[in-house]
């Protein structure tokens, strides 16, 4: 029975109740009173119910539809303004013991070439990405006690958090690992991490357990409720996700808002963030295998469903996608990207060859992190490579309650204007930084507060003269 306060994974992602919810919307897909009320009722930014939300999924008005992108960009505007945080993923190893059939990591895939970073070679991949000027990563490694070990883990962000290289830092290690112990996450706890990240692929029991036939992760309610384990560790802010195209979307969007209900109720703060990825070709892996695979336009409704359903949730998009998805998805709900990746174990000294290829998935945007900057910078946006929340203990239901009262804006623009400046002066082509350089003049009179503002304007200059690492 469904019960979102419960710990026990088939209670909080009931399947009758996601049936039921599907059911509900598909009858009232062309509820236009329903419909509108739900949309009117939505501009409080208070956020919805996951009934509510597939009701919004379904819609076939189009005349909703429209009105429901327009609503989904003026939360998006209202709550994150033009920012756009940037980061990159680290593969530290695919070695892996899990039989998952859409993730070339399997244990079963000989083709691969496995391989795990030292010490030293994460050095010299972190110098390559500060160099880049990132300052935000998310580590990435298979699941495999014998060679990636929670030791190893640990030990990879002591290095990561050591690295100091010109006037490069990662100033934030979010972590994506296998679901593990209430012990392991105090030690991820203990070593600094930001975000933890953990997608669930699917919530649909009978798929997942087909789709993960072997391994650890084959254990659908231990993996289902690892972010409950890890909030009891006290890591105060969750990544949650799905891969679309394993299992219906409409089923697995209603278990992520039921995963995010979940949280919020049984944990007292809901997801940091969302990431909705889809999937891509890899080495054995084959899209066209999965018959759920989603169009574009499927696709930008649910990043315009999910930014008006969960407002205060950053929404992550990967290169995975392209730079013409990318673009339409960002003014409908994205607030961070990753650019410059690389889904290798390594590849950002220098590129695999095709022979030895360790990737995850192919990546899609490849462009350079500058190209990407530009490209945001032309858009309008503001590229921001803040971290100053994490590093301030704005973290967890501290960060919500001061993103709710919209305090967090005293922080946050100022914030990715100044890490921006730092990203002109120390990393930016030429054209790059000129429009980096009008970006930030034209962003800096429209913050509010007068004191924060001039404080802005002073740092901004230290930051001409070569100091760094301002924040609010």
């Amino acid at each position: 029975m469904y019960n979102c306060k419960s710990k026990i994974a088939t209670e909080f992602i009931d399947d009758q109740e996601i049936l039921d919810t599907l059911d509900y919307a598909q009858k009232n897909k062309s509820n236009r009173e329903l419909i509108a009320s739900i949309l009117e009722r939505a501009r409080d930014c208070k956020g919805l119910t996951h009934r509510e939300a597939a009701v919004l999924l379904e819609c076939d008005l189009e005349e909703q539809n429209e009105k429901m992108m327009s609503l989904a960009k003026e939360i998006k505007q209202k709550l994150y303004g033009n920012r756009i945080v940037m980061f990159a993923p680290l593969y530290l190893s695919n070695y892996c013991i899990n039989g998952c059939v859409y993730c070339p990591y399997h244990y079963k895939n000989k083709n691969i070439s496995r391989k795990k970073l030292s010490q030293e070679d994460i050095v010299r991949e972190v110098i390559a990405l500060q160099d880049m000027g990132h300052k935000r990563l998310a580590l990435e490694t298979g699941e495999d006690p014998v060679n990636n070990p929670i030791e190893y883990v640990l030990e990879s962000i002591k290095t990561i958090y050591s690295i100091k290289h010109k006037n490069g830092a990662i100033r934030r290690v979010n972590v994506n690992i296998a679901a593990t112990t209430v012990e392991n996450y105090r030690k991820l706890k203990d070593a600094g991490i930001g975000t933890y990240i953990l997608f669930q692929e699917t919530y649909n029991q009978k798929a997942y357990e087909e789709l993960h036939p072997t391994g650890p992760k084959s254990d659908y309610a231990y993996h289902t409720e690892a972010m409950d384990r890890a909030m009891e560790a006290g890591i105060d802010d969750v990544g949650i996700g799905v891969l679309f195209g394993l299992n219906m979307y409409r089923y697995d969007f209603v278990g992520l808002l039921m995963h995010a209900e979940h949280l919020e109720a049984a944990m007292g703060v809901g997801p940091h963030t969302v990431s909705v990825p889809r999937i891509r070709p890899a080495d054995d892996i084959d899209p066209e295998d999965f018959s759920n695979a989603i169009s574009d336009d499927i696709f930008a409704k649910i990043v315009t469903v999910l930014r008006i359903a969960v407002p205060y949730t950053g929404m992550i998009v990967s290169t995975r996608e392209s730079q013409k998805t990318r673009e339409r998805v960002l003014e409908l709900g994205v607030s961070q990207i990753s650019g410059g990746s690389s889904t290798s174990v390594g590849g950002y000294v220098e590129p695999e060859a095709e022979d030895d290829n360790s990737a995850q998935f192919d990546v899609n945007d490849r462009r350079t992190l500058d190209e990407i900057v530009n490209w945001l910078l032309s858009l309008g946006y503001i590229p921001s490579f803040c971290t100053a929340c994490y590093r301030e203990g704005r973290t967890g239901d501290r960060f919500m309650s001061l993103v709710k009262s919209g305090q967090i804006a005293n922080c946050c623009q100022p914030n990715a204007l100044m890490t921006l400046k730092e990203y002109l002066e120390d990393y930016a082509s030429a054209d790059t930084k000129a429009k980096g350089e009008a970006v930030i003049a034209k962003e800096i009179p429209r913050i509010t507060n007068e004191k924060v503002r001039a404080i802005a304007i002073e740092h901004l200059s230290e930051l001409t003269d070569g100091k760094r690492d301002f924040r609010f």
